[in-house]
């Protein structure tokens, strides 16, 4: 009865923890814009990466294709000529490495204050010490249970840019930012261009926290 009783006190966190990366809360981020761009009448664009790293790769191509997606939304036209384009996008996006973070749970209050085959507490008759006086500091912490967890939190970030190409004149600014318990690019990259097209082109210098619907399971 001890040993399923350690079991189950230390499996909460874990537990907890499980619940917390796989619940339904959305996806959060902020977004910082600035922008001069003319209403939407057509424009032509083509998209780049602005991270040479990424150029060239079908990864890179896919995520330019679903901003493709939103800025058609928008009024823009994908340029049939990319050396014609009104206007240059340039794309890049990144995760980092993550950080440790330390979550502390438990419980206190008196556990170690009497349970023992002397006392009128219950286990006495099977054999097991768990009546009034019985004290297990490994088990209570001394007084109180604790356990500590940890889990690691990821940074992901979406910039776009768009220029004029007949003179390079920066028009829009944007940066996305997300901190989630996922690394995963496929799962990030796609609600970051959700969150950078949310209301876009924005308000310039205003810098909002946007949360997208959590995603409907089939």
């Amino acid at each position: 009865m001890a040993r399923f009783n350690k079991i189950g006190l230390f499996a909460a966190p874990a537990l907890a923890l499980v619940s917390l990366s796989g619940c339904a809360t959305g996806f959060k981020a902020d977004v910082a814009r600035f922008q001069q761009l003319p209403a939407p009448a057509g424009q032509s664009y083509t998209i780049v990466a602005d991270d040479p790293r990424l150029a060239g790769g079908l990864e890179f191509a896919h995520y330019a294709d679903l901003v493709g997606q939103r800025l058609a939304q928008t009024g823009y036209v994908a340029a049939s000529d990319p050396a014609r384009a009104d206007l240059i996008v340039r794309v890049a996006y990144d995760v980092d490495n993550g950080r440790e973070k330390v979550r502390s749970t438990g419980f206190g209050g008196g556990y170690g204050a009497g349970w023992g085959p002397w006392g009128g507490g219950f286990g006495g008759r099977w054999g097991r010490p768990w009546g009034y006086g019985f004290y297990d500091p490994w088990l209570f912490g001394g007084g109180g249970y604790n356990d500590v967890s940890s889990y690691t939190v990821y940074t992901s970030d979406l910039s776009m840019k768009i220029d004029r190409a007949a003179d390079n004149r920066r028009l829009f600014e944007g940066k996305a930012s997300a901190q989630s318990l996922s690394n995963k690019l496929t799962y990030l990259v796609p609600n970051l261009i959700d969150v950078m097209f949310t209301n876009f082109p924005g308000q310039s210098g205003e810098s909002v926290k946007v949360t997208l619907p959590p995603e409907k399971k089939g």
